[in-house]
């Protein structure tokens, strides 16, 4: 269940990130409402992971998490530059991510 948590705190972390482009800094209501309330959430599922889960790997691929969402979403919605090195980073830290998985005892 702690791994489902972490999962979940990933997405949020993705919500807010992205929301903060929408906010654009915290000047626009909604949006920021919205971003706050991925903060929250992020952290929320986040502290429920590290009751049992290594603070290290938890810590690592929940921010991995949100560095590929964002990533990806920045491409998709913000059409920001897709290239070669940029996509082969990304690729690393899903690997990272996979490795901490299959490497954690938990």
């Amino acid at each position: 269940m702690q791994w489902l948590f972490l999962v979940i705190a990933g997405v949020f972390e993705v919500w807010w990130a992205v929301g903060l482009k929408y906010s654009h800094g915290f000047t626009k209501f909604m949006p920021s409402v919205f971003t706050i309330f991925g903060m929250i959430a992020s952290f929320y599922f986040l502290s429920f992971a590290l009751k049992s889960l290594p603070l290290g790997t938890a810590y690592a691929i929940w921010t991995g998490i949100g560095t590929v969402g964002t990533v990806i979403l920045g491409i998709v919605l913000f059409k920001e530059p897709i290239d070669i090195i940029r996509l082969i980073c990304i690729g690393l830290i899903v690997v990272g991510i996979i490795g901490l998985k299959l490497g954690s005892v938990h």
